[in-house]
């Protein structure tokens, strides 16, 4: 940041052991600091990151066969304060726990799912961290009459879980800046085509946006989905904007694909 009085200056916070030198924890960010010299008496506004900045990137490419089972690969690429959130976790918990973790997170997308790879690689000097697992699930698709198919290409969730209650807000609600993006590519089983794909999605608030499209190319499905979010404070009296936003958001994911045998 530069300082009116002290010109450029690096701010970090040196007890935090998962965010890189040369970026500020979520919490901390927009936040109101005094700087340690006799030539300050007054309080200056910390730096805040884009959302391109704290970036979640995944890719998702999907087997899915005639009896409904399923079986992929997962890899995503983050940074920022994105990549500090997932550092966190890998270093709080034991390897057992943290592949339990994994496990149960694709599970919550792919009921049952077992995990055949779970390789994080971290990367603290870049700020970035790097997730690379396989699975496999047995009945993600649902079959019908003997002839459709019938399945959601969000096949994984995100890690974050939003809960919006409803009733009067009585404090503003924080959004931190994080932005998104996800291709998800769905090999179809022989003797299957699409019968019915979902409408493209698009939404867009003071706050953020999203987006989903979908496309049917031969044996494949691919489904893409896009996430943005400034770094906002929603007055309590404007928290139905956001909780209506995640709201179409969460069902534009519940959005079915449709087969049928040919």
């Amino acid at each position: 940041m530069t300082h009116p009085r002290f010109g450029r200056l690096l701010i970090f916070d040196p007890t935090d052991p998962y965010t890189q030198v040369g970026d500020l924890p979520e919490d901390e960010q927009g936040s109101l600091a005094l700087i340690d010299s006799k030539e300050s008496d007054s309080l200056t506004l910390m730096p805040t990151t884009e959302p391109e900045q704290n970036r979640l990137d995944r890719n998702v490419e999907v087997n899915l066969s005639a009896d409904g089972s399923i079986n992929g690969t997962v890899i995503e690429n983050a940074s920022g304060q994105r990549a500090a959130a997932f550092r966190a976790e890998h270093r709080r918990l034991s390897a057992p726990d943290y592949n339990r973790a994994i496990e149960g997170w694709i599970s919550r997308g792919a009921a049952g799912a077992t995990m055949a790879k779970v390789e994080p690689k971290d990367d603290l000097d870049a700020g970035r961290f790097t997730l690379n697992v396989a699975f496999s699930a047995r009945s993600y698709a649902q079959l019908m009459q003997d002839r459709l198919m019938v399945f959601k290409p969000t096949v994984v969730g995100r890690l974050e879980r939003l809960s919006f209650t409803e009733g009067k807000r009585m404090h503003p609600y924080l959004i931190d800046s994080q932005s998104y993006s996800e291709k998800v590519t769905i090999k179809l089983p022989p003797g299957f085509s699409v019968d019915e794909i979902p409408e493209p999605t698009k939404i867009s608030v003071p706050f953020g946006s999203y987006s989903t499209t979908y496309e049917s190319n031969g044996d494949q499905v691919v489904f893409t989905r896009t996430l943005m979010l400034k770094r906002s404070t929603i007055p309590a009296n404007e928290y139905d904007s956001v909780r209506n936003f995640f709201g179409s958001v969460h069902s534009a994911e519940q959005a079915p694909v449709v087969l049928v045998k040919k």
